[in-house]
């Protein structure tokens, strides 16, 4: 059997993911819940107008591709942003050059593509804000992180988002048939292929980069197939150090995080090591359990929340694998701590509350005083300051809004430090039904 054409020098200095990068929108793999027939996207792509989105997904999953095809789509020029290394600077010169597309000759549209758009702060994404409205370019933002959380609201009002999804088993092996089909890496035996591509966990980027390594020591040993006992010899740490069987990173964090609720510190401990051996960011994680602290023990434990902003102290100082173990400690300490969702209830509660509700004058004895004028008008006449008061306490005073019944947001539950905060609030309630 004669061996295939070796490709061009140059192409073999392109690294495979981009020699395989798609450049019709009927090339990508996966996403077909997008990009299939009638689906949002694809729609998107014939409208002929194009629009500022979000593509929010794990990595190695097409966000770059289907932003690059949509530049190709409506002949525009394409721009892109590195969030992690640029800045304002970067925004300032692809604005000029936006200015100059649209002004010159052919009057082409702009495309501003901004990679990992989570990591510039409100500033800078704010920084879109005019441009995106007058039309001058289109925004498309990619992202691993939750947009809700992570982009700004009025950046996010003016963006649809879209969801993409890992790349499912048939999707990677197509991938693999595509490298095969250009002659850049041997053949691969199925028992191989399967473990790379549950290596891979949805990530086409890992496994284009793996295939590329994979082929490059083949051809050192002179090898015409890839075998699952060569690749176990070649990449044995890293195949079991991935070998996840396709769990989803959102899927795994959401487990990480009912693990912590429900006081099972094992539990907490494996996802937590699960998502640091899939190579979750450890600073991603420290995010996570302050949130943790604060929306499942709150005040029935305060000392979780200030251990989980020192855990990400102390690996911001030591960073990776020293910092790990702080973090390790962390999440123990948030599975056995007491918990009480009261106050996360309680804000929502409030907010809700407000959000129907007309805007309540505040009461005249509440009001501040800072000048003669205002002492005349009666602001803060009346108040009373509690630490005159016995106990601390001025027992009957109101301050709510007149005539704005008790709300009972907070209500502590009986767990930690809750208990003693429940019989504290109780207590007080019988001084003030005292001087009724």
């Amino acid at each position: 059997m004669s061996s295939p054409v070796a490709p061009p020098l140059a192409a073999q200095h392109t690294p495979l993911a981009e020699r395989l990068r798609p450049r019709t929108l009927g090339e990508v793999i996966g996403q077909q819940h997008l990009l299939g027939e009638g689906m949002a996207l694809r729609l998107a792509f014939e409208s002929g107008q194009p629009h500022s989105c979000i593509l929010w997904g794990p990595p190695g999953v097409g966000k770059t591709t289907i932003a690059r095809l949509m530049a190709d789509a409506f002949d525009a020029q394409f721009i892109t942003i590195s969030a992690v290394l640029g800045g304002v600077k970067d925004i300032r010169e692809a604005v000029e050059q936006a200015l100059s597309a649209r002004d010159g000759l052919q009057q082409q549209r702009t495309i501003v593509f901004v990679d990992e758009v989570h990591r510039f702060n409100k500033s800078q994404q704010d920084a879109f804000l005019p441009h995106v409205e007058s039309g001058l370019f289109t925004f498309i933002g990619a992202t691993t992180e939750n947009p809700s959380f992570e982009v700004n609201s009025a950046l996010l009002s003016r963006a649809a988002v879209y969801v993409l999804q890992p790349l499912g088993e048939h999707d990677l092996r197509q991938l693999i048939v595509r490298a095969q089909s250009i002659g850049a890496v041997p053949a691969v035996e199925t028992a191989a292929a399967d473990r790379l591509i549950a290596y891979a966990d949805g990530d086409a980027r890992r496994l284009l980069n793996t295939l590329e390594t994979l082929a490059v020591a083949a051809a050192r040993e002179k090898l015409t197939e890839v075998t699952d006992a060569w690749l176990m010899r070649v990449l044995g740490e890293r195949m079991r150090r991935y070998d996840k069987g396709g769990d989803q990173f959102y899927d795994t964090i959401s487990a990480l995080h009912k693990s912590v609720r429900g006081s099972d510190p094992d539990a907490a401990l494996y996802w937590f090591v699960r998502m640091l051996d899939g190579g979750a960011d450890p600073r991603y994680l420290a995010r996570r359990f302050i949130r943790m602290a604060a929306e499942d023990i709150g005040l029935a434990d305060p000392r979780a929340l200030r251990l989980a902003l020192d855990a990400a102290e102390v690996y911001e100082r030591l960073g990776s694998p020293e910092g790990e173990l702080a973090l390790a400690e962390c999440v123990v300490y948030l599975a056995v701590a007491p918990k009480s969702n009261a106050v996360y209830k309680a804000f929502n509660e409030a907010k809700a509350f407000v959000k129907k509700d007309g805007t309540r004058p505040v009461p005249m004895h509440l009001r501040n005083a800072p000048t003669k004028l205002m002492k005349e008008l009666d602001h803060g006449k009346g108040y009373r300051y509690a630490h005159d008061e016995a106990g601390g306490f001025a027992a009957g005073e109101n301050y709510l809004p007149e005539g704005m019944a008790a709300p009972g947001f907070y209500r502590p539950v009986e767990r930690g430090l809750e208990i003693r905060i429940a019989d504290k609030l109780r207590e007080l309630k019988n001084l003030n039904n005292q001087k009724d």
